[in-house]
């Protein structure tokens, strides 16, 4: 994946990713991790996006999330069109390193619908942490 316009604005060449960083990684068949956006004081999970190397790089060194667009083929930054910014705050790889937490400052909605959160409109189960089995889905065994 290449990007348009180098976050760099130099030759048009992608700046690697550290060494260090890039060797842990586990990617997708298509280069790509799940990167899970995080509201860094409330612990409100935002979004879902995906990060190539390239992406991750970015978003590491300009304070900013940069993500990789599946549909368009294309990096983009949260907020440059939208107005919607996320500042990084931390990020952080998960255990098994093929999933990126990012913990962020939001401006605005995170959700391209314009909502707060991807994941406030379709709640599929609420209160099953109370220990009933009555909140719980069936379990075929």
């Amino acid at each position: 994946m290449t990007s348009t316009s180098p976050a760099d604005g130099s030759s048009g060449r992608p700046r690697p990713l550290a060494p260090e960083i890039a060797a842990r990684l586990k990617r997708s068949a298509d280069g790509l991790l799940p990167a899970i956006a995080q509201q860094y004081d409330t612990g409100e999970v935002l979004m879902l996006g995906w990060m190539d190397d390239e992406a991750l790089h970015r978003t590491l060194t300009t304070g900013r999330c940069t993500y990789w667009s599946r549909s368009r083929q294309e990096y983009w930054v949260k907020g440059d069109t939208s107005g919607h910014f996320q500042w990084v705050k931390s990020v952080a790889l998960d255990c098994d390193a093929d999933t990126v937490l990012v913990k962020v400052d939001q401006v605005g909605a995170a959700c391209h619908t314009g909502a707060r959160t991807c994941f406030d409109a379709d709640v599929l189960l609420t209160d099953a942490v109370d220990g009933s089995d009555a909140a719980a889905p069936a379990v075929d065994q």
